[in-house]
């Protein structure tokens, strides 16, 4: 069987859930190969191994971590390189983040591949895997693959569901060589984002998002209550975030982060394209609002006309209620 190359979004060895994710879907198209960089990436292969990666391929330097994706990109080209030898490759998997894409991107056009983005899921075809995507504001669902070279496709996170498949999951070095152009751009100096204690927006299988209806930054509070009651992540519209009532990191559409979890709530948000082409892919979704014309409650599947300040909080104790 086709090896699947599936790149390993890590933390100190940490293994983050969009990979598992994509290495259920790489089961599908074929047998996984997970390739694992950087800080860490020797520990990572118990749990790669526990979600059915048959061997991973780890290397650690310091130029992952002190220069910019060009030394990631040289790695997976090298990890392309040996595995196309050893046999045949049928894709190259990566998690649809903003760095993920550059990478997927800058790996393609090395190979000379085609590209699919923000896949939300993965089947094999007689002529290689079959990538499915929700375009044009999530109003077409297209199927499309690859017709020149190995398939590199990034998915969104939360398009499959984490599934446990003992495997192998042997560990090999992986011999780089990095390019003159790894060390071009170089990190001066990071600064750790103040944790919250919420999931990661692109990742919470729940999200509580507020809009221009929440009516300053200090209602969101109660945005935050519901979020913190339902263990979810706290997303907010362009509306919101230009006004300054919560930071652009949060921001939910178009222009900020594409989420699709299992249950988005959207309050006081009114429903423009620009919001909504990030968050229609959500399984399940529901509005409050005022409003009963808004163009939200066209694409929910549970719809409150009311004021978010009467819904939302007493939703948040009916939710405290039934947990506790």
């Amino acid at each position: 069987m086709a090896e699947v190359l599936v790149y390993v979004d890590h933390v100190d060895g940490a293994v983050r859930k969009p990979t598992l994710e994509l290495l259920t879907l790489a089961r599908r198209v074929g047998e996984p190969v997970a390739v694992a960089l950087g800080n860490g990436a020797g520990d990572t292969d118990a749990t790669l191994a526990e979600h059915g990666a048959v061997k991973v391929l780890t290397h650690e330097a310091s130029e992952y971590a002190d220069y910019l994706v060009v030394p990631k990109v040289d790695a997976l080209q090298a990890a392309v390189e040996s595995v196309s030898a050893a046999g045949s490759l049928a894709a190259v998997l990566v998690p649809s983040s903003a760095e993920g894409k550059e990478i997927a991107a800058r790996l393609a056009l090395r190979i000379g591949s085609g590209i699919i983005t923000d896949a939300v899921d993965l089947e094999a075809g007689d002529e290689g895997p079959v990538a499915t995507q929700s375009v044009f504001a999530a109003s077409y669902t297209t199927k499309s693959r690859i017709s020149k070279g190995t398939p590199v496709i990034t998915v969104k996170p939360n398009s499959a569901a984490v599934e446990a498949a003992p495997a192998a999951g042997a560990v090999e070095a992986l011999t780089v060589s990095f390019s003159d152009k790894a060390t071009g751009t170089k990190v001066t100096g990071r600064t750790p984002r103040e944790s919250t204690g919420r999931p990661e927006l692109t990742e919470a299988a729940i999200v509580v998002s507020g809009g221009r209806g929440v009516n300053g930054a200090e209602n969101f509070a109660i945005i935050e209550a519901l979020a913190d009651s339902l263990g979810a992540a706290v997303g907010a519209s362009r509306a919101a975030v230009d006004a300054g009532w919560y930071p652009h990191t949060n921001q939910v559409g178009q222009t900020g982060k594409s989420v699709s979890p299992q249950l988005y709530i959207a309050s006081g948000i009114s429903g423009a394209i620009q919001h909504r082409a990030g968050m229609q892919t959500s399984k399940t979704i529901v509005a409050i609002n005022k409003d009963a014309e808004a163009p939200i409650f066209e694409l929910v599947d549970y719809g409150v006309v009311g004021d978010l300040f009467d819904v939302v909080p007493a939703l948040t104790e009916e939710v405290k209620a039934r947990k506790g």
